[in-house]
């Protein structure tokens, strides 16, 4: 994935504890546009285990959530025309863990919108490793504006 990531294309300075460039203790999670699929890889390390050699669950909800609201915001972008995301947050987040997921190797997420109005925005997403789904979720995100304080993070 050469090209920027869509965080470090729109929101250089966020300081995001998943997704945030400018957080260099956060997760740092770079996505990517793929057709209609938002794709990233990600290394975990030990720090972010459960237990050895498997993730903490909250770290995958975290993943899931920034790597999800990545897509939705996108998603609002192109559909009004803009040049720029909205600045979008979670309204609600379920998320379904299928297997441990191991840290021996980057993991992949996964995200696509599968329903959407002019500033909401409902994703499925999904945490990969060896090929295999470790962890599923669906969320909506809301574009907010200037009375919300993530109002014009990025």
């Amino acid at each position: 994935m050469d090209e920027p990531s869509l965080q470090d294309r729109y929101a250089p300075t966020t300081t995001c504890f998943g997704c945030g460039p400018a957080n260099p203790d956060g997760l740092r999670v770079k996505s990517h546009l793929r057709g209609k699929e938002v794709v990233a890889s990600w290394q975990p390390e030990a720090r972010h285990e459960a237990f050895r050699g498997f993730l903490s669950g909250g770290i995958i909800g975290t993943l899931l959530d920034c790597h999800a609201n990545w897509a939705a915001a996108v998603h609002l972008m192109d559909a009004a025309g803009a040049d720029r995301p909205p600045a979008t947050v979670t309204a609600e987040l379920a998320i379904r863990y299928e297997r441990p997921t191991p840290t021996h190797a980057p993991v992949t997420l996964r995200a696509h919108v599968i329903s959407a109005d002019d500033r909401r925005a409902t994703v499925d997403a999904s945490v990969e490793a060896g090929g295999r789904v470790c962890a599923r979720a669906q969320a909506t995100f809301v574009a907010v504006g200037p009375d919300h304080p993530a109002y014009g993070r990025w």
